[in-house]
């Protein structure tokens, strides 16, 4: 499979000139579409085993096959956008949400949905190639706030999950749910096949096969006893087995991507200080802003008689989380102006000290639904603030043939935050309960452990930020801004 770069410099141009704010619009309305689907079935988890007619651990399947599904895809649809056109490969992730959709619309059992689960994981790469693409298609004076509010996306669509899916939930038959989503894909589809222009194709090589195989392999190792340990045992032989079984394959694939001619993640590229520095924050932001999701919802549920629940249905918790991703939507464009005056750097930074703030706000707000409002509205905040900031950093930093397979690599990294995060709070809340109604629920000191580990976490990724290179950093913001100034080598190494 190989791939030979696009000379002429028309299809980038052209796309400048039609319709900049139609290309943002779509292709946000496509990442965003993406990230909702990782939380389309919150509403119905407890229900699943009655609904597919199968036990909780195979149910638990239908979350873990997304999880891995967009772990692996996510890299390899980096590559061959930078290889055969962001566009092109933009339309198969939709595709395979279509089809994903219809798969869970129609499924009457838990072989299919799992199946139509892992389809829509595999559309994860839509975020990453639209941030991508944005370099290529919009105008200089765009491109910060756009590829902010793309990125914040993830978060957005998040929120929007929540109520969306907890509305049709409670009303429709379940089905209706992944009806809705195919609907939703299809629109996606359309729009990115009739207003999104193709990019240019500055990359050259093969797709690294072998490499594409190694990675999915070692993440599935990785990913899996991660997310299955607390079933399994953290000690369980199976667990520490997937924990080895990831460091040897994962060691193995990045010796042979260093002697690689066409890697699938050049790793020297990966190793500068920039791009290192910036994917070890995004893995600890990435764990600061999924702790929000795992535990605000639970405290908003839980019955107002133990004495710290809120007693809200999930439809009203969706409710109390959606500002959440509307303060994302509206932060976003603020951390592009920061990024623009100061840099990237100290975006990230401050927007992991204001998710740190929002976690002590929503520890001291926990009594009431509108104070812990508060929190999440600040902590949403932050979090569109740094995850605006990482490709700002990541594509100022890479050389222009690898923007899409670097941005996805990062985004990989978030997903690493997240997966991990959900084991850590997990076992928090596990191990720190109380007794009601005959149940063991998460106690309130369990929930303000966690809220406190989002807040430390937070922290660290706002001092992992502030060791990025200071002029790296500004030269990333410049770089972005000015895109056409460089074709081969990024401004900042």
């Amino acid at each position: 499979m190989n791939a030979s770069p696009v000379s002429s410099p028309e299809a980038p141009i052209s796309g400048r000139s039609t319709r900049p704010d139609a290309i943002v619009l779509v292709l946000a309305v496509a990442g965003i579409t993406a990230a909702l689907m990782q939380t389309l079935v919150v509403p119905i988890i407890g229900e699943l085993p009655t609904l597919l007619n199968t036990s909780k651990s195979n149910a638990s399947w239908v979350i873990t096959a997304t999880l891995l599904a967009a772990a692996v895809a996510t890299p390899v649809s980096g590559r061959l956008g930078d290889l055969y056109g962001k566009r092109q490969v933009m339309l198969v992730c939709a595709v395979l949400l279509v089809v994903g959709s219809v798969v869970c619309a129609t499924a009457g059992g838990v072989v299919a949905m799992i199946v139509g689960r892992a389809l829509q994981g595999s559309a994860m790469g839509l975020v990453p190639l639209g941030i991508s693409a944005m370099r290529d298609l919009l105008p200089p004076e765009k491109l910060g706030k756009s590829v902010a509010l793309m990125s914040a996306s993830m978060g957005i669509g998040g929120a929007l999950g929540l109520p969306i899916s907890a509305a049709i939930a409670e009303h429709t038959n379940w089905h209706v749910l992944f009806w809705f989503a195919t609907a939703m894909a299809v629109l996606v589809l359309v729009m990115i096949a009739t207003l999104v222009p193709p990019t240019r194709i500055s990359a050259s090589g093969s797709f690294d096969v072998l490499g594409a195989v190694g990675l999915g392999a070692g993440l599935i190792c990785f990913l899996l006893a991660v997310s299955k340990g607390a079933d399994w045992g953290w000690s369980s032989a199976a667990t520490i087995s997937l924990f080895v079984a990831a460091v040897v394959i994962l060691l193995a694939w990045g010796a042979f991507e260093l002697r690689s001619d066409n890697p699938l993640v050049d790793l020297r590229v990966t190793a500068r200080p920039v791009v290192l520095l910036t994917n070890v924050a995004s893995v600890v932001i990435g764990f600061a802003m999924y702790s929000n999701s795992l535990i605000l919802p639970q405290l908003l549920q839980l019955p107002s008689a133990t004495g710290y629940g809120l007693g809200q249905s999930m439809m009203q918790m969706g409710l109390w989380m959606l500002p959440g991703g509307i303060m994302m939507m509206l932060i976003s464009p603020v951390g592009a102006k920061v990024s623009a005056a100061r840099g990237p750097k100290i975006t990230l930074a401050l927007g992991s000290t204001i998710v740190a703030v929002g976690y002590a706000a929503a520890v001291l707000g926990m009594g009431s639904t509108w104070t812990l409002l508060i929190g999440i509205c600040v902590i949403n905040a932050g979090v569109g603030m740094a995850y605006g900031a990482m490709p700002a950093l990541i594509m100022g930093s890479v050389p222009i043939s690898e923007t899409a397979s670097a941005n996805s690599f990062n985004t990989l990294m978030r997903s690493v935050g997240t997966s991990v995060s959900a084991a850590v709070i997990g076992v928090v809340l596990a191990q720190m309960t109380t007794s009601f109604g005959g149940y063991e629920l998460p106690s309130k000191s369990g929930f303000q452990v966690g809220l406190w580990i989002g807040a430390i976490v937070a922290l660290v990724a706002a001092a992992i930020a502030m060791t990025i290179p200071t002029s790296a950093s500004k030269a990333a913001e410049s770089h972005l801004e000015h895109p056409e100034t460089a074709e081969g080598e990024p401004a900042a190494l």
